[in-house]
């Protein structure tokens, strides 16, 4: 029986969200095609050295995906929403010795809550995207999310801070298959972008060169502050916080005799703060502005396994409620790089239990 619900597809022009449209249309949805225009203007150079998920090649390559589906298809216009929650967002965040999670904002606050917002407003009773990612709704009525059939392409980290509201609108096809497996049913009905690359770096940064989008954004040079070791002993100039990360270690220019790493970034004072390997390590994460999926709230102390940032392998840590908004997490062993504006993620089993912002260690 053909199913009468609507989903609106968010197609980036690659692969994924291209087999996700065909999955769907075959589950007998009414299929829309919609491409996200976020911040894309123009440069024919950022064109073509960014063609993943947001370059303007996006828009050519979903349109005629979705002249094969025979899907109807739109581009809606979003960058007044993804400057607001992502680019300024960014920015305030280096500004301040954080390092952000820009892909996390924009799946929150553009690919999720603005998407859903319209596409409800034009009458979807669902929307749908290519992310490596399962939903499920729990017997405690609640949805989370559950790792995809591929740990390697698992992308529930970057998806932890969706709502329920999102959850419950929301439709994964992809979750179920491994990147093999939709290249491989991108060939076989004959998909143009079948063996595109997968896009890697920001998408608005694609050259990586974060502090110099910063200045240019800013339209002018940052101020430079001193290297000093957690004694206080100053070792010379910077070339401003927005350069460095907590835990970097290439590209500093000291030679200290010892692997030298980046322990804290102090933006009252433009000081980078260098220590050793032990001096990077710690048992503690601190985080807020959580958000939970497969619980309501944390009533007691948790075992659970966590996740620190996107290409962590994760760990085992208790977590419990410190504050109104904060947790502490006690990891079992030593972790390495406690960076404050990264994400933490917590896992129970396969689900996503919630996360949280790092703010630091103990």
């Amino acid at each position: 029986m053909k199913n009468t619900k609507t989903v609106v597809v968010g197609m980036s022009g690659g692969v994924d969200s291209s087999v996700a449209a065909y999955l769907l249309k075959e589950q007998g949805y009414e299929v829309i095609g919609v491409t996200m225009q976020i911040w894309q203007d123009e440069e024919r150079v950022v064109e073509e050295e960014n063609g993943g998920c947001c370059g303007l090649t996006a828009v050519d390559d979903a349109r005629r995906v979705a002249a094969d589906l025979e899907i109807p298809y739109y581009v809606m216009n979003f960058k007044k929403e993804f400057k607001q929650h992502v680019i300024d967002y960014f920015i305030d965040e280096y500004l301040h010795g954080r390092t952000p999670n820009p892909c996390i904002a924009c799946n929150r606050y553009v690919k999720w809550e603005s998407l859903l917002k319209r596409s409800l407003d034009i009458g979807a009773d669902y929307i749908a995207t290519g992310h490596y990612a399962r939903i499920e709704k729990l017997e405690n009525g609640r949805y989370t999310l559950k790792r995809s059939a591929t740990l390697e392409k698992d992308q529930t980290y970057a998806l932890y801070n969706l709502t329920q509201e999102q959850l419950s609108r929301t439709l994964m096809p992809v979750g179920e298959y491994t990147k093999e497996e939709v290249r491989e049913i991108a060939e076989k009905i004959c998909l143009r972008v079948a063996n595109k690359p997968d896009s890697q770096d920001i998408c608005f940064v694609p050259d990586g060169d974060y502090a110099g989008f910063i200045e240019k954004s800013l339209e002018g040079e940052l101020p430079t502050g001193n290297f000093v070791l957690t004694t206080g002993e100053i070792l010379g100039p910077h070339k401003g916080i927005t350069h460095y990360t907590v835990g970097q270690r290439k590209g500093l220019g000291l030679a200290l005799g010892y692997p030298a790493f980046v322990v804290e970034i102090r933006p009252e004072t433009n000081e980078v703060v260098i220590g050793t390997n032990e001096d990077s390590m710690s048992f503690y994460v601190r985080a807020n502005q959580l958000n939970f999926m497969s619980i309501e709230e944390i009533t007691e102390p948790l075992r659970v396994f966590a996740k620190i940032r996107y290409n962590h392998k994760g760990a085992w840590c208790t977590i419990e409620k410190v504050g109104e908004d904060e947790v502490l997490c006690t990891f079992e062993e030593k972790q390495r790089a406690i960076t404050p504006g990264q994400a933490v993620v917590f896992y129970d089993g396969d689900c996503v239990l919630g996360g949280g912002t790092i703010i630091g260690d103990k």
